[in-house]
Parts: C-alpha cells; structure tokens; sequence
C-alpha cells in the first residue's frame, strides 16, 4: 500500500535534512512540501542537494538539504527498514474508525484492538514483540510521546499507547521505522517506532466526518448486533506568521463481550445442593480441560470526546514555535449478564447457600461455586486526560539546526468504580458495596534539545542531543460500603506510588563514503533512576523501596551499498536496553477479580537487535527481502494465571533469561501494474522465537525452556489490492493472516480457539470509496469479510460494516 503510493509520489520532494536515497527528480531547496519525507523499505523518495539543481532521475545516495513543513521525527538518515502510510493509502485502502488503523497493513505489525474505541488494550506488536509487550514500541505524534511507559501490557493497570489523542482525520500520515537503530530513541524502540504527522494548513481549510459501524458478533451460542457512531470536524488556517488547526471528535460505541464467566467441569462435585440452573455451555479452554460457560461480560459502552488544539508561529523564515493541546475524555460502562436460567426462566446471579455456609449452582446434578459479583463485574470509567507539547525548532538546512521540545501528560481524573464480589447483580447496578480506584496524578513528561551539525565540506550529518523523561504513577484503590456507583473514596485497600527517570545524551555520524556507501555511527548514553516506590497493600500493611539507579551505553551502527542502480543492501545492529517500568516495580494492584504481584529489583531487558535488506527495484515493482535476529536477556514478562481458589487472575511480573528471535521478512508491490490504476502490495514474515534459558518458571521448574515467545506467530502475512476505476471510483481488497500463537511462557494453552486463548486468524476486508464532487466523499466497507472467530485472550470482532460521508471545505 505504502509503496504505491511512492511510485505516484516520485515526483514530490521530501521534507528531509540529513542523508538519503534518491530516486526520483528533486525540488528546489527551500521548497515547503506538502507531503515530505515520503519513505518505504524498498525506496526512500527525497529531494536534490542544497544548490537547487535538479539531478537525473536516477538512483543515488546523495546529500539532502531541503527543509520541509511538517518533517517526520524520525531519523531520515539511517538505512534500516522503514514503512510509510499516507493520508490518502488511509481514505483509499482503509476502514479507519481509530488512528490506530492506519497500521492495520504494514508488515509484521498488529494492534490488539477488540473494539472500536478500545482504550486499554489496543497494544501494537511487531516482529519480536508480541501483544503483552507494549513497552517493547514507541508511538508519537508529532513527535510527541503517546506510548504508557508507566507500566507493560494489560496485567493489573493497562498500558496501552495513549491512540485517542489522534483521530484518523488529522493524520497526514504515519511513519513506522523497525528496530532499535537510531541513537535518537530509549530502548523502548526494540520493537519499533511509529510516528504520526498530523495536518498543518497551509491556507484555510475545514472538514467534518460522520461515520457509522456495525458488528453481528455470535459466541457460544449467543448473537446480538453492536454499533458506534463518530463524528468529528476539522478547521484550521495559515495567515501570515500564524498557522492554527483544531479538531473535534465523538466516538459513540457498544462493543461486543470480551470476557466468560465460567466453572471448570472438574471443579463440580456430586449432589443435589445449590440452586437447579440451565443455560450453561459446555466447551474446552485453552488447555482444552473441559469448563463450563455461564455468563458474558466486559461489554463496554463507550463514549470518547477529542480535542486537540496546534498552533504555529515562524518567528523567522528558518525558526517556528509551536504549541499542541490535546484533550481527551472516556466515559465507559462495562455490563455482564448471566445465562443461567432458574425453573422460572429468570437469570440467576447467585447461588443458594447450603449447609456449609457456602452457595452453589447446581448443573445436571453437579454442584459448582455459586456466581458472585466477581464473575459478573459492572464497572463505570470516567477519565479525563490532557496533552501538551511546546517546540521551537529551526529549520534552515545549513551547518547548523536546532530543536527543543517538551511534552506533557496528564491524568487529570482516572476513576474506575467497581462493584464488590459480596455485591452481586442486580443489586449491584444501582448501588451497593464495590471499589473506586483513582488514578489522578499520574502521568509523564518530557524534555529534550536537539542538534544537527552538517560540517561544511564534508560528506556528514551529525545528530546530538540531550533528553530526560518522567514519569510518575499514584493509583489508590479503595473500597465503599454504600453506593460505589456515586460515593466518596472509603477505606484503603491498596495504593501504589513510585518514580522513574531517565536521562540520555546520544551522538550520530551519518557518513556519505562515497557516492554508493553510506555509514550511520551511534551512541546513546543513559542513566535511569527508581524512586519514591511505595505499596500499600492495606491500610495498616505496606512497604516502602529504596531508591535505584544504573547507567547503560547502548551502541548502533548501519551501512548500506548501491549495488546497482535500483539495488540497495543495508546492514544495521544496535543494543537496546528497556528499563523496568513504575508499575512493573511497585505496582501491586488489585481489583475484585484480579490481582498483581511487584517486583522492585527486576533486572532491565537487554536486546542486540541485527537486520540485514535487500531493496530491489524493475520500474514500478518493488522488493525488499530483511533477515533480522534479536537476542534479549532478562526480558520483562508478565504472566497471568487464573487462581482457582482465590477466583482471581494473578499477574507476576518476572525476567527471562534469555529469548532469540530470528527471522525473514518479504515485501512486494507495484503501482498500475498490468493494468493502469491497479495497485498490488503484500508482505510475509517467518519468525522463530524461543525462551532459551530461565531460571523462573510458571509450575515447574524447566516448563519454559525451549518454548516459544507468547503472541509471537511463526507466520504473518498481509494483501491488499486497489483498483482506481476513475477519479471518483475506487475500491480494495486485502487480507491478512496470523498463525499460530502462544499466550503463557510454558506454552500450557494449546487451544487457540477459545476464550483465553491466541489462536490463527485469516481476515478480508474491503473497501469502496465514492468522490461525489470536489466536496463530498462517501466510503463502504466490510472488515473480517470472511467472519472469521478469532481470539488473542479476548475475542476480536466478527464481521464489521461501516460507512461514512465526509465533506471538505
């Protein structure tokens, strides 16, 4: 997809500073593009030299010094693997409801999203890093971190990259670079990085969307229909020095249950005790052990509120100021229901307590554990969080450039009411006894400065710089005896509390060899620090951490080779380290259903991260082979286990030894091949990932070695096609593919296709998209046009319909 888009946009010039590969007639230097630095695994389309020449239309490494309006965060100079989507592969080629989308086509990356508006668990996994692992990635906006590297994964807190603070009609378009090859970033971006560049006008312009989605989603037996609306509306304009863009949207969504009440058949004893219920289903969980399912919950209804403020101001030709706000607000009501029926046909929530003081349910004769509030949870979100970002950065394209820059992230409220396992429905949906947790107080901020230094006379372009990023987490959860739906917080059940920084210099030499040779040399610097970590685990028991703190060197290096004249070769390896989170450190949280045990003296991961490409090019077809391998030492995991007896999912948090990760990655596509306005991209990934050594283990001891990384598949597999039949008419088609995967370290949930489990997934999804006028634009499309039913953990959505009209100013 990104790639033709390339071949069409050959001739645009690229808002880039630094070393690149040439392959199409340059601009002026000077020129402001519109859609700069439009980069690809197999290509990198950039402009000419500082003279203003125009170079023959040949392929080159060459001295870049253009300087564009709205350049990529991302280093333009390292030869590694890099994907692009524009903003007009998404209108054309995607059924985008949040910004997360965009990416739903790119090789080897997947986004765990259930629902549309999923706010915390949407994790994006690449290669190495699979959908527990949201620290293994880093994702900005505008160069602005929306990444939670408060914590990793979904064990306990959530700690997904904050989307919501992008909508998919501000972004211009997302660049995504694989791999830790760039001194620029922390160690976050082993997996990778994904930056996207949102709309700045140039002249006045207004937008307004609506869009509608359906889904038909049936399981175990139960079908219903779940729908979302959205709505949004752009406005922004450029007069003289000032240049202004707000955005506005409103997500409205039910989705579809996430999460299954269930008894396993072996926990059920003889006899006649408990309360006669029909409608459980019978089934097999991911360790195919027999269970039986009573209830559906997790079903979120969910509205989201956006607002997002930039402002520009060139303080000289080559100096702009700029400003971003962003607002963000969820309010989400997660519902269960249960499917037991008593003789009266009435849904059952509790048991009937028997001689032992306890309460059963009674199934064909087999007495089971009465349901509790714990297996129906109801839960109410309100949160309300807020982005800053504040830069001033010069762009002359001469010897010397220059940036500052700091962000900020606020969690200004982040409640999350639940009911109590003593406060069963439907009591518990007006009222009773249940927990509030308050995240407020949370949140992170960053800082840097920034330099470019292009030595006049030489073949070099030195980037340098100076970082350090916060983050501080404050959650208390309490308990309430009254009415948890409105009261006050009541006694302290747990608080978790705790820093972290870190400060980084780092230095890269991009080196011109010769006119086929390019070498990229680097070094990041960082020291880390934990303090203030304190867990109170009641409110008369707690425990206090003392402070840590350690120093890393982390080296890259890349080299490419013009082979021929449309054949590159690229070399790149680099050590990343990921440092252990706030959560992951001190976080022992616990709700009604689940439970998180800390660790405040885990190691920090340790990755040497290696790829080698082969970018060839014939005209309009374009290829790119990668062999890439990764070796990582006490790797941060997070594994959860369901404690029968407590009733809980109990989250540790441990570090693995030792994982390595090798394998190949292929991409192929071609602009109006064959047949003028037909487009053809795909791409196929094979990865090998095992634990390799662990002195920890899940039950016992050795039950993980040789096993291989949880949500990493050894295939994946993406196509998509897309047929221009005129300037009004388009439409596309294309499918993806997920093997095989793994979600425990002990490879103990052999059934993917269950609740719980990660199973194989093979998707279609179409596309057709009406340009009425100059004005008005409609689309249609259908997402798992196959209805495929599929699960990583939670289950995905079923068969998804969608439409939506736009209107541009």
């Amino acid at each position: 997809m990104n790639k033709t888009a390339l071949a069409r946009a050959a001739a645009a010039c690229a808002a880039v500073s630094g070393l690149a590969l040439t392959t199409a007639p340059a601009c002026a230097a000077g020129t402001d593009a519109s859609t700069p630095d439009v980069t690809s695994s197999a290509t990198e389309v950039t402009a000419s030299g500082g003279d203003g020449a125009t170079p023959a239309p040949r392929t080159k490494l060459g001295l870049v010094r253009v300087q564009g309006g709205a350049p990529s965060s991302l280093p333009t100079n390292i030869p590694t693997t890099r994907e692009t989507v524009t903003r007009e592969d998404i209108e054309r080629h995607v059924n985008a409801t949040d910004s997360e989308d965009a990416l739903k086509y790119l090789p080897s990356l997947l986004v765990r999203k259930r629902y549309i508006g999923d706010y915390n668990h949407a994790i994006l996994s690449s290669r190495a890093s699979g959908t527990g692992n949201s620290a293994r990635s880093a994702v900005y906006a505008d160069g602005i971190l929306l990444s939670n590297y408060l914590g990793n994964g979904v064990g306990g807190l959530s700690f997904p990259p904050r989307w919501g603070l992008v909508t998919p009609e501000e972004i211009e378009r997302v660049d995504v670079m694989y791999g830790p090859f760039s001194a620029t970033y922390p160690g976050n971006s082993v997996g990778a990085v994904v930056d996207y560049q949102t709309r700045m006008p140039t002249k006045f312009e207004a937008h307004a969307k609506v869009g509608y989605g359906s889904q038909s989603s049936e399981l175990y037996g139960h079908t219903n229909t779940y729908r979302a609306w959205a709505a949004s509306a752009s406005v922004g304009s450029r007069e003289g020095s000032w240049s202004w863009w707000i955005n506005v949207n409103r997500t409205d969504s039910v989705g579809q249950p996430l999460t299954f009440a269930q008894r396993l058949v072996s926990a059920g004893t003889a006899g006649t005790a408990g309360t006669p219920v029909t409608g459980a289903v019978a089934g097999l969980n991911s360790a195919n052990q027999p269970w039986l399912l009573i209830g559906a919950g997790t079903q979120y209804a969910t509205v989201q509120d956006h607002l997002k403020l930039k402002l520009a101001y060139d303080i000289s030709p080559t100096l702009r100021a700029s400003y971003v706000l962003g607002l963000w607000r969820n309010d989400a009501d997660g519902n269960a229901v249960s499917w037991l029926r008593d003789a009266n046909g009435q849904p059952v929530y509790t048991g009937t307590k028997a001689a032992d003081g306890k309460e059963y349910i009674n199934i064909n004769g087999q007495q089971f554990a009465g349901p509790t509030g714990a297996d129906f949870a109801v839960t109410r979100e309100q949160l309300r969080h807020t982005m800053h970002g504040l830069s001033v950065k010069s762009r002359t394209g001469g010897e010397w450039d220059w940036e500052v820059a700091a962000s900020l992230y606020d969690y200004s409220r982040d409640d999350k009411r639940q009911n109590a396992a003593s406060n069963p429905q439907p009591a518990a949906l007006s009222g009773g006894a249940g927990t509030l947790a308050d995240g407020s107080g949370t949140g992170w901020n960053t800082l840097a400065a920034k330099g470019i230094w292009r030595p006049a006379g030489t073949d070099h372009v030195v980037d340098f710089g100076l970082q350090q990023d916060s983050y501080k987490l404050s959650y208390l959860t309490s308990g309430i005896t009254g009415n948890y739906l409105t009261d006050g917080p009541g006694d302290l059940l747990n608080k978790v509390t705790g820093k972290t920084r870190l400060q980084s210099a780092y230095a890269q030499d991009a080196w011109l060899l010769s006119p086929d040779w390019k070498a990229v040399l680097g070094l990041r610097a960082e020291h880390w620090r934990a303090s203030d970590g304190r867990t109170d685990f009641s409110a008369t028991s707690g425990q206090a951490y003392a402070a840590r703190s350690e120093n890393f060197l982390s080296p890259k290096a890349a080299l490419s080779w013009q082979a021929a004249p449309e054949t590159v070769l690229k070399a790149s390896v680099g050590r990343a380290v990921r440092m252990p989170t706030v959560s992951e450190l001190y976080g022992a949280t616990s709700t009604t259903n689940s439970q998180y045990i800390n660790d405040p003296n885990l190691k920090p991961e340790k990755s040497w991260t290696a790829e080698l490409s082969a970018e060839q090019g014939w005209g309009a077809l374009q290829s790119r082979v990668t062999l890439f391998a990764e070796t990582t030492r006490d790797s941060l995991y997070s594994q959860t286990i369901v404690d029968a007896v407590l009733n809980k999912n109990v989250t540790r948090v441990q570090n693995i030894d030792k994982i390595a990760t090798t394998g190949l990655e292929a991409t192929l596509a071609a602009a109006d091949w064959g047949l003028k306005g037909l487009d053809l991209s795909g791409s196929l990934t094979y990865t090998d990932s095992k634990i390799k050594a662990n002195a920890g283990f899940v039950t016992t001891p050795g039950d993980t070695v040789g096993k291989w990384q949880p949500n990493i598949p050894r295939w994946r597999a993406t196509a998509l096609a897309a047929y221009r039949f005129s300037e009004r008419w388009s439409a596309s088609l294309a499918t993806r593919y997920s093997g095989r995967q793994y979600r425990t370290l002990n490879n103990a949930d052999v059934n993917g296709d269950a609740y719980m489990g990660v199973g194989k997934f093979l998707t279609a999804d179409l596309r057709v998209r009406w340009k009425i006028d100059r004005q008005w634009t409609a689309a249609f499309g259908v997402d798992n046009l196959n209805n495929d039913r599929y699960w990583n953990f939670h289950n995905y959505p079923q068969r998804s319909y969608s439409a939506e009209l736009k209107f541009d100013l």
